[in-house]
C-alpha cells in the first residue's frame, strides 16, 4: 500500500531521530523550561523575527488550538472561521467544549475575507448573542489553498478595526510558506498575527507544535491554561529538541519544500491526463476529480482520503511529506 493520505503517517526526519537519540540519556528540568526548549524557542523567534514573542510547546494541533483559543478569549466571546476551519469541522466540538462557540463563514477555497467577518460580526451586534472576537485561519488552508500578503494584510485591519485577534493554524504552515506561490515571509507574520503556531507533526516532526503569542495582551498567565488543558509536557525537552533540529540549517523549509514539489508532480500530472481539481492547490495537498470506478481500484493500491462522493464522481485528497518518494508519483500517475 502506498501512503498518500496525510504528511504524518511515517515516523520523524532522521535527524529528529537522531537528535532524540543522542540526548535519550540526558537528565533536563522537565515542563519545558529545559535548555533545548529555550534554545527552540530562540531560534523560531529569530527565524520569524518576534524577539519578544512567547513560544510555547505543545504536543498536537487540536491541543494547541483549544488551549490557545479558550485561553484567548473571555466566557462570551467567539472565534470566527470559514465553514472548512479545523476548529469546525475535525477538532469533536473541542473549542465549543471550552464554552466558545465557533462561527463560520462559507468559503469553497478556504480562503476567510474581511466582508465575511464583518458580515459575521454585524450580526452578533447585542449581549444576547456570543461576541466575534477571535479570527481563525489556516495556511496552508483545509482544502491546500494559501494566503497571498495582501488577503492576510487585509484581515489583520479589519480586526484592528473591529478590535479582533487574528490567530493563524500553522499546521502545515511550512508548506504554505514555501510554495511558489506564496509571496509571505516568516517575518510578516508576527506583524500580521496576534498569535500563530509552528506546525511539527505534519512537517518532520515525531510530534509538536510552537505557538507563538506576540500580542502581549494574550502572554499572561498561559502556562496556567496550558498546565490546565494537559499541554505541559513532563518531558518537555523531547519538544524543544525537535524542534531545535527542524530549525537548524534549513530543515522544517527543505522538508516542506520536498513535499510541495512532489505534490505540484502529482497535480500537474493528474491535470494533464485529463481530471478536474477541486480547487487548483499551491501546497502538499491536493484535490482531484476521478470517476467512482476508478477510485475503487485506486484503492487497491492506495490510501487517501475521500472528499466528496456526486454522481458517480469522487473527489479525494492526496497529501505528499517530507517523506514521500518519487516512486509514489510515478506509481499513482501510471495507475490512472
Amino acid at each position: 500500500m502506498i501512503y498518500l493520505k496525510n504528511d504524518y503517517s511515517e515516523g520523524c526526519l532522521p535527524e529528529v531521530l537522531d537528535a532524540l537519540t543522542k540526548t535519550n540519556l540526558e537528565a533536563t528540568t522537565g515542563y519545558g523550561e529545559d535548555e533545548y526548549c529555550l534554545d527552540a524557542a530562540n531560534k523560531i523567534r529569530a527565524v520569524f523575527g518576534c524577539p519578544d514573542a512567547d513560544v510555547h510547546f505543545l504536543v498536537g494541533g487540536t491541543q494547541t488550538n483549544q488551549t490557545a483559543i479558550s485561553a484567548f478569549l473571555r466566557p462570551w466571546e467567539a472565534a470566527v472561521g470559514t465553514h472548512l476551519a479545523h476548529i469546525a469541522t475535525h477538532e469533536t466540538g473541542s473549542i465549543e467544549a471550552t464554552g466558545h462557540k465557533v462561527l463560520t463563514a462559507f468559503a469553497p477555497d478556504g480562503i476567510l475575507t474581511p466582508e465575511m467577518v464583518r458580515d459575521i460580526v454585524a450580526v452578533h451586534d447585542s449581549e444576547h448573542m456570543v461576541k466575534a472576537k477571535l479570527v481563525y485561519v489556516s495556511d496552508s488552508t483545509e482544502v491546500g489553498t494559501i494566503y497571498s500578503k495582501a488577503q492576510l494584510t487585509a484581515l489583520h485591519d479589519c480586526c484592528r478595526e473591529l478590535g479582533l485577534y487574528l490567530y493563524l493554524d500553522g499546521a502545515r504552515l511550512g508548506s504554505a510558506l514555501t510554495s511558489p506561490e506564496n509571496d509571505i515571509s516568516p517575518v510578516d507574520l508576527p506583524q500580521l498575527c496576534d498569535a500563530f503556531y509552528v506546525g511539527g507533526t505534519k512537517n518532520g516532526a515525531l510530534f509538536g507544535e510552537a505557538l507563538v503569542i506576540v500580542n502581549d495582551a494574550l502572554k499572561p498567565d498561559f502556562r496556567y491554561g496550558l498546565k490546565q488543558h494537559g499541554g505541559m509536557l513532563a518531558k518537555g525537552r523531547l519538544l524543544g529538541v525537535q524542534f531545535g533540529t527542524l530549525f537548524t540549517n534549513d530543515l522544517w523549509f527543505n522538508a516542506a519544500r520536498h513535499a510541495n514539489t512532489l505534490a505540484a508532480r502529482l497535480q500537474d500530472g493528474i491535470v494533464q491526463k485529463g481530471y478536474k481539481l477541486l480547487v487548483p492547490s499551491p501546497s502538499n495537498q491536493i484535490f482531484p476529480i476521478f470517476p467512482s470506478e476508478l477510485v475503487e481500484k485506486l484503492s487497491e493500491q492506495f490510501a487517501f482520503e475521500v472528499q466528496s462522493e456526486e454522481n458517480g464522481f469522487t473527489c479525494i485528497r492526496l497529501v505528499t511529506s517530507w517523506a514521500t518518494k518519487d516512486d509514489a508519483v510515478d506509481a499513482f500517475l501510471a495507475a490512472i
